[in-house]
């Protein structure tokens, strides 16, 4: 259970780097490299932070896992997709951003 939860980990760092590419590749052809210039402090602090967020969250996860299994976290799942569909079925605007 471990390794599965460390592997699909290792899985998503090539995509969160592409994403992260792709997504100043586009600022700098649109020609909005300001957005980038002028906020390299927030950007780098935002950075650092997030992947201190990601590390705790990783820890916590897989010790989760290691704990419980992924039975309870699959009700959790469950529960939440059930809980959103019902919104959905209500008629709340669920906007993602």
């Amino acid at each position: 259970r471990k390794d599965a939860a460390e592997f699909s980990f290792f899985l998503a760092v090539p995509t969160m780097f592409a994403a992260t590419g792709y997504k100043v590749v586009k600022l700098f052809l649109n020609g909005e490299t300001r957005a980038l210039t002028n906020n390299i402090p927030a950007l780098v602090i935002g950075n650092i932070t997030a992947f201190i967020v990601a590390l705790l969250a990783i820890r916590f996860f897989i010790g989760f896992v290691t704990k419980y299994g992924f039975k309870t976290f699959g009700y959790y799942r469950i529960i939440v997709g059930g809980i959103i569909l019902a919104m959905f079925a209500a008629g709340y605007n669920l906007k993602i951003v």
